[in-house]
């Protein structure tokens, strides 16, 4: 049987390894530090977190960006308490104006189209994140975990549009480990996860899947089992593993660069 064990962290290690990785690598940029947006779910938590104790908190800047009528007021007061307990500064961008004006100069924009209208949300705020990178020689740092990357649970060019991802490599289920392990508050760590794209919209309802089976099903994928061996390990009906299994191909192309042409392959 796969059970939460095999995705059992060392919560200490992990959090070295990221730490070292964010103060190298905004380091070697020759950029003066760091922003992260930040919406008050336990990913950009852990990422602002992590950041500040790398580089120290007066080179990161934090950047919350609610939509009227659809962010939680209690999500806007999450980060500002988070921020103020990490002595990092917060930029609040009410970014419904420009979501407003986008969806009215979008000949082909169709509010029933729940993906592709929510999309919009998170292309805003990459550009108004690297607006306010650009602006202050920050580099850009994302919160997208493992389960979100193979699965292709983000926006290309939106949330998935960043300089460096420190916890990528880590499951949902182990980025609350080691969110418990760095102090973030309970409240935000037992929060419903949600990429706020429309009312009432959860990533676990989108999936399909809890993230605990998720994570169960992508650790025995990584590990070469077929559908069957992962779906007696993980305890859970084979069209789930299927479904998961769909999920990780489809979104291929979002785990890699734009294809390029090489026309000068063979030349003298």
């Amino acid at each position: 049987m796969l059970s939460e064990e095999a995705l059992r962290i060392d919560p200490q290690s992990v959090y070295i390894q990221i730490r070292d990785f964010i103060l190298e690598t905004v380091r070697a940029s020759g950029l003066e530090g760091a922003i992260v947006a930040v919406s008050g779910g336990i990913d950009s938590a852990v990422t602002l977190a992590m950041a500040s104790r790398a580089l120290g908190e007066e080179k990161v800047r934090a950047l919350t960006m609610p939509e009227c009528d659809i962010t939680p007021s209690s999500d806007v007061t999450d980060v500002i308490n988070l921020t103020e307990a990490l002595g990092v500064t917060c930029d609040i961008v009410e970014i419904t104006p420009v979501i407003n004006a986008m969806r009215s100069t979008l000949s082909l924009y169709d509010p029933s189209d729940l993906v592709s209208s929510g999309n919009i949300k998170p292309r805003v705020r990459m550009m108004v994140s690297y607006h306010f990178a650009n602006t202050l020689h920050l580099m850009v740092i994302g919160s997208s975990n493992k389960s979100e990357l193979l699965t292709g649970y983000f926006t290309k060019y939106g949330d998935g549009g960043v300089d460096l991802m420190p916890i990528g490599d880590l499951y949902k289920t182990q980025v609350r480990q080691l969110a418990k392990h760095i102090g973030i508050p309970h409240r935000i760590i037992e929060k419903t996860p949600t990429a706020g794209l429309w009312p009432g919209q959860t990533d676990e309802e989108e999936l399909g899947v809890d993230y605990r089976t998720l994570d169960l099903i992508l650790f025995g994928l990584e590990r070469g089992m077929n559908t069957s061996e992962i779906s007696r390990a993980v305890g859970t009906d084979k069209s789930v593993v299927e479904g998961v299994m769909s999920m990780v191909r489809g979104s291929e192309h979002k785990r890699r660069l734009p294809l390029l042409l090489r026309l000068s392959l063979g030349r003298s």
